[in-house]
């Protein structure tokens, strides 16, 4: 019988859970149960991927990231361009600085976190799409017939 993945995939996704939330939990019995959904003619494939992810839940997770200064500038330019009021065309002006001022926060912030900090624009670039033209993305107003 093959491996059922997403029989695997939930109980691993629950046991994660339980491993990062319970105090004292005893992970090997945990790995034990998920080991156990291996069948014994599992591919190598399978046993490889699977095994990977079981001994995993041992290891500590990582710290949560530490943003620097210039993450959360640019998080407070994004979440202000969300309450630009007027109207639309003073919308879309709004969102446009927005967004250009986090590309200018980006170029300054370190290589690794300058992508995240531009990410921040698509949203906002979304927006601006939908007040230039609110059909966007789907170009018809109009519901489908059926």
């Amino acid at each position: 019988m093959p491996l059922d993945i997403a029989e695997f995939n939930d109980a691993f996704y629950r046991a994660r859970d339980r491993v990062r939330a319970e105090e004292g939990i005893d992970v090997a019995a945990v790995q034990a149960e998920l080991r156990s959904l291996i069948p014994n003619d599992a591919s190598d494939h399978d046993r490889a991927w699977t095994t990977v992810l079981i001994d995993g839940l041992a290891e500590p997770p990582e710290p949560p990231r530490e943003w620097s200064e210039f993450y959360h500038q640019a998080s407070e330019v994004h979440a202000a361009a969300y309450r630009a009021d007027g109207s639309v065309e003073e919308q879309i002006a709004a969102l446009e600085r927005a967004r250009e001022t986090i590309w200018d926060i980006a170029d300054r912030a370190a290589k690794d976190e300058a992508p995240h900090i531009r990410a921040m624009t698509r949203v906002l670039e979304h927006l601006e799409d939908e007040l230039r033209d609110p059909t966007w993305p789907h170009g018809d107003s109009a519901p489908p017939t059926t």
